[in-house]
């Protein structure tokens, strides 16, 4: 079955004066224009793409890269406001769109917004929704602490930033988690730091328990590290009594700390100091 809104790898059954025609092993088919036929395409040749609806409706594959699938959450540009909606930029030739009805606010062209995908099942057309709350899950009770997930990047606030976790809930990342730049529509990696007693998880940029095989000098560096903006102007070269006026501990636990955190790839070490990762 030819998945819309996705990737599929297809098999060239025959070429015609439009394109190369694919089929799937059930002998459904869809067109590749001829623009996106990659050179040396023969048929019974297998190859990866993205199928969607033209702007007559119809299947049509092709093998650029859209910004995001149907069931994931993107952050993406308003390019046009019409009566019946706004379409936005996904990376294809035509728009996504995103009817008055799945708006939370009304959007506005240039604006950037976290929208949902989904398939119209009416339609067959992929569409978006920035009503975020019917797509995801309330509660993150598939979740556990300490499981590592993809995060996608959200709106920042006074605590830091939400995050939206596997395309499927909705975490905070407070700002003791992370100390490299973040900005909205990022995505990177992440783990489970705790799931709160209302169903909501709390996130860190950081495996948690990671501690439990390293020094207590080490935890007391990471701290002192976290609470200056992830820096330490501490190297070999510094004196006992410029590490303990910093750190409270000697120049030889000092570097056993380092060690400990370097080989964890929690810190890195430069000229100026001690940076965390």
């Amino acid at each position: 079955m030819i998945e819309i809104g996705k990737y599929n790898t297809l098999r060239a059954a025959r070429r015609i004066a439009h394109g190369m025609v694919l089929q799937d092993e059930e002998g459904d088919d869809v067109l590749l224009p001829n623009k996106y036929v990659p050179e040396g395409l023969a048929p019974g040749d297998d190859i990866d793409v993205f199928v969607y609806t033209d702007s007559n409706d119809w299947p049509i594959a092709t093998t650029r890269r859209p910004l995001a699938l149907v069931g994931e959450i993107a952050y993406l540009q308003a390019k046009e406001i019409t009566p019946i909606g706004a379409f936005m930029d996904w990376g294809l030739e035509k728009d996504l769109f995103v009817p008055f009805s799945e708006q939370s606010q009304k959007m506005t062209t240039g604006k950037r917004y976290f929208v949902y995908l989904y398939l119209d099942e009416q339609t067959d057309r992929v569409a978006a929704s920035s009503k975020l709350g019917k797509y995801l899950e309330k509660e993150a009770t598939g979740l556990e602490p300490g499981q590592e997930v993809q995060l996608l990047i959200g709106p920042e606030s006074e605590l830091g930033f939400t995050a939206f976790i596997d395309n499927r809930y909705r975490g905070l990342l407070y700002k003791s988690e992370y100390f490299q730049e973040l900005h909205p529509g990022m995505h990177i990696k992440g783990y489970v730091k705790t799931i709160r007693p209302d169903g909501k998880a709390d996130l860190s940029l950081q495996q948690q328990g990671y501690l439990h095989a390293v020094p207590l000098q080490a935890e007391q560096l990471l701290e002192a590290l976290k609470k200056n903006g992830g820096f330490l102007p501490l190297t070999d070269k510094s004196g006992p009594e410029e590490v303990a006026s910093l750190l409270k501990m000697s120049k030889k636990a000092f570097k056993k700390a380092i060690g400990a955190l370097y080989k964890q790839r929690l810190v890195r070490l430069e000229e100026d100091g001690v940076h965390l990762v």
